[in-house]
């Protein structure tokens, strides 16, 4: 299956991907770019992003950049530093870059940005890589 309709079938299981508005601004093998916005619902007693925001919008990122290589995976290991907080009507923006592949094995690291592109979070992932293709 091809990158595209890999995300497209994960989005539509992917309820909570859908209530925090994710959009695949782009997608290919090893690569993603999403972005959503904060929205009150998402904020914690600080009036900030919740850490969870970013982290999720993150891990979906991974999600989609290492299953559109075509065989399901997993995460197996994630990490996340925050760096900046984020507030209500800010747009994130995270970025997946594939760091290594192999066979059962792939890391990932996930840079997500405010619309000002300043760093507010750093996350590392390692997926696993099972045998299965992602059939239509």
């Amino acid at each position: 299956m091809e990158a595209k309709s890999i995300v497209q079938k994960m989005m539509e299981k992917d309820a909570f991907s859908q209530w925090m508005n994710i959009e695949v601004v782009d997608i290919k093998p090893g690569y993603s770019i999403l972005k959503t916005t904060v929205v009150p619902e998402m904020v914690n007693g600080f009036l900030i992003a919740h850490g969870g925001i970013s982290y999720s919008l993150a891990d979906s990122a991974l999600a989609f950049a290492a299953n559109a290589h075509g065989k399901q995976c997993v995460s197996i290991e994630t990490s996340i530093s925050h760096t900046r907080p984020a507030k209500t009507g800010d747009i994130l923006v995270a970025t997946c870059k594939e760091l290594n592949r192999g066979k059962t094995i792939g890391v990932y690291q996930v840079t997500v940005c405010n619309q000002d592109q300043k760093t507010i979070a750093l996350f590392k992932g390692t997926v696993h890589i099972s045998d299965k293709d992602w059939t239509p």
